[in-house]
């Protein structure tokens, strides 16, 4: 089952697109936090829990492009897949995952000015596209495309507009188809819902029974389905009419069309086979399905020509039972490998018709050739004698040429002498120019020194002039602090001067108040040796 990631890739595809135009990115890149959302859902329908944990440590980018999501999801989620894998297994994994991818994808699709279609409709025409699309590089970037391939359109829109009973006009659809090309699934729906749906949404019961046998056909596979009577085994043998459901490997069986689960299921492997019944000779509505392995099973048709369906439509299906591919892929991959066929043989044949027109091309230009080669074959013998003249004119050139040579030499020893004496002069004249140089350097060097002496001598007399100034200002000081001097030394001889005489007139002030005393002291004495007896008085 290793296939089943290649046959999910479409809409896989229109789920990445779906988280590339949500976000801010860079065409072509969704980051890993969306695709983790969607791994991890398309890993819960396989068994795998936590395999979204892996993107994590995938490569050391945020995001990825969807070849490279592909890889992981082959490497990681799918390689879980083995041979042993169910039929209906597959086929449910196949549901889910387009249920997942559609939940992802499904808002730009539904939402959609004058709807016709049911969702429930969009959603089977979306895994009917994702079938029939393929894969492609875009040419505007490095991205990838899933378009739908105008012949596939054409198929299912014959088969929807024959269903709902119009007319389908061929040539209408390939002028359509040419001024379009490739088709997306927006522009898919929009054809088929705008063009072929019978233009008017009274009748939606009939355009979903019309797109639910589309789905039958293409997703459900199913080869053929209508009214069969079954002979029965008992001692009796009655007749059982039911609705019978034929698809590669099975033959399921209904009370009616409208029934949804199945009263029984017929296995059919390669080792069964159908036989017509005939009855005297000739065909009978009745045939029988034989299986080596089960009781046979007669079955009747409506008619003769029924019978020839249902016998071939068991056929396709008995051959089909045991391949892993469904049937309608399997006729969708090889209308895929004719048309590329068809392209290359277009292609070979293009190329051939170029060929063609080269060699028609080069056996013209070889007749033209050949007569020219006449004409020139006369203009030949005509020029032989201008050959002639040519040489002899050739050897006057020539030993003039061999004097314009010698000249030439001769000019050029000349010119070699004068290149000589010119660097000569150029290496006297460059030696000129640096002691030129060195001179104005020095130049330079004494103009800057004089410049600086200047600068101190104007400094030095600058000074010189203040220290005259504070010479005289000290002068002038020097002659008033003599003046003071002065002054203060005859106020000193005056102040010694008058210290002496006031030192005399102490002098004698002194002795004067001596005398005064001791002229006082002396009658005192005498009183106090007289007081005694003024006592005893």
């Amino acid at each position: 089952m290793t296939h089943l990631l290649k046959n999910m890739s479409n809409s896989i595809w229109h789920a990445f697109y779906a988280l590339q135009q949500d976000g801010q990115m860079q065409p072509g890149i969704v980051s890993k936090s969306k695709l983790k959302v969607l791994t991890a859902n398309i890993g819960t329908l396989m068994d795998l829990h936590g395999v979204e944990k892996g993107l994590d440590h995938y490569r050391s980018t945020s995001t990825l492009n969807f070849e490279q999501f592909i890889y992981y999801l082959q490497e990681e989620v799918f390689s879980s897949l083995t041979d042993a894998t169910t039929r209906q297994k597959y086929r449910n994994l196949q549901g889910g995952i387009d249920e997942i991818c559609w939940l992802v994808c499904h808002k730009s699709y539904l939402d959609r000015p004058q709807a016709i279609f049911r969702d429930n409709s969009v959603y089977q025409l979306f895994r009917v596209f994702c079938l029939l699309a393929e894969m492609e590089a875009d040419p505007m970037d490095t991205s990838y495309l899933v378009t739908m391939h105008s012949d596939e359109l054409s198929r299912v829109a014959s088969q929807l507009v024959t269903s709902l009973g119009l007319h389908w006009d061929a040539e209408d659809f390939a002028a359509l188809s040419s001024s379009i090309g490739r088709f997306r699934f927006a522009i898919f729906l929009a054809v088929l819902e705008s063009k072929y749906s019978g233009g008017s949404s009274s009748d939606i019961d009939g355009l979903t029974e019309a797109i639910d046998d589309l789905y039958e056909t293409y997703v459900e596979d199913v080869i053929k389905k209508g009214y069969l009577g079954r002979k029965g085994f008992l001692l009796l043998p009655s007749q059982k009419c039911s609705w019978y459901v034929l698809r590669p490997g099975e033959l399921s069986y209904y009370k009616d069309s409208h029934q949804k689960e199945p009263c029984g299921v017929i296995s059919l492997t390669t080792n069964c086979w159908a036989d017509a019944v005939t009855i005297s000779g000739k065909p009978d509505r009745r045939f029988i399905l034989n299986m080596p392995e089960q009781r046979c099973v007669e079955l009747i048709a409506e008619d003769h020509r029924g019978r020839l369906q249902w016998m071939s439509a068991l056929q396709i299906a008995i051959q089909h039972s045991n391949k892993e591919i469904s049937y309608q892929r399997s006729l969708a991959n090889q209308r895929r490998s004719t048309r590329q066929v068809l392209l290359q043989l277009m292609a070979s044949k293009q190329e051939k018709e170029e060929t063609r027109l080269e060699l028609q091309q080069e056996r013209q230009a070889r007749i033209a050739a050949e007569v020219q080669a006449k004409e020139l074959t006369e203009l030949s013998k005509q020029e032989l004698a201008k050959v002639q003249e040519l040489e002899e004119l050739k050897q006057q050139l020539e030993i003039r040429l061999y004097e314009e040579k010698q000249a030439l030499r001769d000019e050029e020893i000349v010119r070699s002498l004068q290149g000589r004496f010119l660097r000569e002069e150029w290496e006297k004249r460059e030696k000129l120019e640096i002691l030129q140089q060195e001179q104005q350097e020095l130049l330079e060097l004494e103009k800057l020194k004089r410049q600086e002496f200047e600068l101190k001598q104007q400094d030095n007399e600058q000074r010189l002039r203040d220290a005259e100034l504070r010479l005289e200002q000290l002068e002038a000081e020097k002659q008033n602090l003599n003046v003071e001097l002065q002054t203060a030394i005859q106020k000193a001889r005056r102040a010694e001067e008058a210290q002496i005489l006031l030192g005399s007139q102490l002098a004698t002030t002194k002795r004067t108040q001596s005398f005064k005393s001791t002229v006082k002291e002396r009658p005192l004495v005498i009183d106090n040796r007289m007081m005694p007896l003024q006592k005893n008085c």
